[in-house]
């Protein structure tokens, strides 16, 4: 115990981290069979929320002593202004903290304006830290570079350096907070794409296929915004509506009246969804697919259905002139041991001949990697889960980790991926270097 008393506060938040992720495997492992579902989503949550506070309160106290602590040795530490400069400090650090929270306990059909702060000063929360990190940065090689050039640098020059640090951070961190939400808060786009595909009947030439994708709904995406993307999917006059996952962060039973708006989509050939890893974060998957079919949108749980001109089927067809619509499970059900849920392309893909056009709905770009590894005849995967970064820095984090970023690659001759770069956000209202996006894919036949 004297020894955990003499470790600093960065290394104790550093050992909570890995303490709550132990219990994260420990749950999940021995308890998650035995507690009621309700109980144990709760507790899911709540060791996921604690999880990452852990993990920020190393990020906190950098930028507490980046832009507080430096500073309390210097004559301005004795101002009224100091003061009120720690208390919004505290208070901004607070708010940010708080935002995983809000998940637990201020989710409605429309998000509470705490959330909306709270979740705004998480993405001012990561600018922040990165740009004290590249100002850390740059002070020390100066310092090298003076040191080896013989320079003394004066205590007095040292003072305004500790000073001038914080102050350009929060001014860029201003500026930047500003316009992500401003560019978060605009409808998606709405962008057209052409897609050529081989094997297409020519009855199905020119189908118009909606994309939707990381909508979000819970602490600060409502019923409001589900019904502006509504709307704007309706205008597009799609032949098949999409929503390849992270449709909700929240239980269906919270989010019951927010996601009502689905049940409007006119879609000639129908709506199909397929989960993402958010909707497993949820622990509560059977209930939004029975919401989802009471709204006229079709799970794709590891299977497909065979659509034509004239409409979908299900099962086999003497009729040969229909492509094959395919949806797998989030491949994170595998790695939370969700009972019945897991990526299965065989059972999805089954019935899907190669002499048919395929196309496979699958949230992340991994699985669609995966996918066409097994199986490189699908025609064209569509995906999502990366939002384009939706905020920097997280941009490059979200291209290194990802098979595919955002957009349409051609992977080969005859196959096709696109990433939707998002339909709104995930939590922090806020986009930069990224734009949600609705997407109009048109496939065109390929003689």
């Amino acid at each position: 115990m004297a020894i955990f008393r003499q470790l600093s506060l960065g290394v104790k938040a550093a050992l909570a981290a890995g303490t709550v992720f132990m219990s994260m495997v420990i749950s999940r492992s021995y308890l998650a069979g035995s507690l009621e579902l309700g109980a144990w989503r709760w507790l899911f949550r709540l060791q996921l929320a604690l999880f990452v506070n852990s993990l920020m309160l190393i990020g906190s106290l950098y930028i507490w002593h980046s832009a507080v602590s430096n500073i309390c040795h210097s004559p301005a530490a004795e101002s009224a202004c100091f003061r009120l400069w720690k208390m919004a400090v505290v208070t901004f650090l607070a708010l940010a903290h708080s935002s995983f929270f809000t998940m637990l306990f201020l989710v409605a059909e429309e998000p509470y304006l705490f959330s909306l702060a709270a979740y705004s000063c998480l993405g001012a929360y990561v600018i922040m830290l990165f740009f004290l990190c590249i100002l850390s940065g740059v002070e020390q090689a100066y310092q090298l570079l003076a040191w080896h050039s013989g320079r003394v640098i004066s205590s007095l020059d040292k003072t305004k350096k500790l000073a001038l640090r914080p102050a350009l951070a929060v001014a860029v961190t201003a500026v930047l907070s500003v316009v992500g939400i401003l560019n978060a808060a605009q409808p998606p786009a709405v962008k057209t794409v052409e897609v050529p595909i081989y094997q297409l009947p020519p009855s199905m030439n020119n189908l118009k296929i909606a994309l939707l994708s990381d909508i979000h709904l819970g602490p600060t995406v409502g019923k409001t915004k589900m019904e502006m993307f509504v709307r704007m999917v309706n205008v597009l006059e799609p032949d098949v509506t999409v929503i390849v996952g992270d449709l909700s962060d929240s239980e269906a039973s919270v989010l019951r009246t927010a996601v009502v708006p689905l049940g409007q989509l006119h879609s000639r050939l129908g709506t199909y969804f397929v989960t993402g890893n958010h909707e497993y974060y949820t622990s509560d998957v059977s209930n939004w697919f029975a919401l989802l079919e009471s709204l006229h949108v079709r799970p794709l749980h590891n299977e497909n259905v065979k659509i034509s001109a004239t409409g979908a089927q299900y099962g086999s067809t003497e009729d040969g002139d229909w492509i094959c619509l395919a949806g797998v499970d989030d491949i994170e059900a595998d790695i939370l041991h969700y009972s019945g849920h897991g990526m299965d392309l065989d059972k999805a893909l089954g019935g899907c001949s190669p002499d048919h056009t395929t196309i496979l709905l699958a949230h992340q770009p991994l699985a669609a990697k995966r996918a066409l590894q097994s199986r490189p005849d699908i025609n064209l995967i569509l995906s999502g889960h990366t939002h384009a970064g939706q905020i920097f820095p997280l941009n490059v984090a979200a291209y290194l980790l990802n098979p595919f970023f955002s957009g349409l690659y051609h992977v080969a001759q005859g196959t096709f991926v696109y990433v939707s770069p998002g339909t709104a956000y995930y939590g922090i209202p806020m986009r930069l270097g990224s734009r949600a996006e609705i997407t109009e894919l048109i496939l065109r036949q390929v003689l």
